[in-house]
């Protein structure tokens, strides 16, 4: 299982959000690429960038910090936020981007999600945002009207390989992952599952490693390492079983 550290950018800096709320933030870095830096030294495999602009607007305002922190990585980096046409996920994957995370356009544009997966396969990944197994879109500001497992057997009947799957009420608080849900629509639609939103201690990495056999592929680890609660490394060992 792959722990994912992740580098949420906001305004040019590297910002943790509550339950995915814009006026409930906090700063940890004025330079997002010093957190890349950061996270490989201690031993990070792949890293999950953000656009939290882009997320809310559609439109990516923080392309030179982008640029930055993938002139840093030398871990592969897996990205979304405002990735909603085939020209936005073209000009990612040339930026160096290993895969392009597609979020609202998953809901309102369900065309895009098959042509990208024709085209580009298993570097298309799909991020399922949920309150209470319901989609949430545009940032989470939104919902999208949809069924989070009921979302996830479209996209497998679309081509998507894998997706992440995030419990909004979560994300942020600390309060434990949602291990459970993740597991049911990996065996629900037969997909990769990468679980995000209140990871706060070794005992959830473990118990998303129980769920292994069912789908779930990897964590994304954000508020807890930026806080100190759980260190990377540690993450890291429980992911692998040690």
């Amino acid at each position: 299982m792959i722990v994912f550290p992740a580098i949420d950018i906001k305004d040019g800096k590297c910002v943790r959000l509550t339950q995915g709320r814009f006026d409930q933030q906090t700063v940890f870095s004025d330079i997002p690429g010093e957190m890349a830096i950061k996270w490989q030294k201690e031993g990070a495999e792949y890293l999950h960038l953000v656009d939290l602009d882009g997320a809310l607007t559609g439109v990516r305002k923080n392309i030179e910090t982008i640029r930055e922190v993938l002139y840093l990585a030398h871990v592969p980096v897996q990205f979304g936020g405002g990735i909603r046409d085939i020209a936005s996920i073209e000009a990612m994957l040339e930026f160096g981007v290993k895969r392009v995370v597609l979020g609202s356009a998953a809901v309102s544009n369900p065309a895009l999600v098959k042509e990208a997966c024709k085209k580009y396969g298993g570097q298309v990944v799909v991020g399922i945002d949920a309150r209470a197994n319901e989609a949430a879109v545009e940032g989470w500001s939104k919902s999208g009207g949809v069924k989070a497992d009921e979302l996830a057997k479209q996209m497998a009947d679309a081509g998507v390989e894998r997706i992440i799957f995030t419990d909004i009420e979560r994300d942020g608080k600390l309060s434990g992952v949602n291990a459970e849900d993740a597991a049911r629509i990996a065996r629900a639609s037969g997909l990769k599952v990468i679980a995000s939103g209140g990871v706060s201690s070794r005992a959830d990495i473990e118990r998303l490693k129980k769920y292994e056999a069912d789908g779930i592929e990897g964590v994304i680890i954000g508020k807890a390492i930026y806080t100190g609660v759980l260190s990377l490394a540690d993450a890291i060992k429980a992911a692998r079983g040690e």
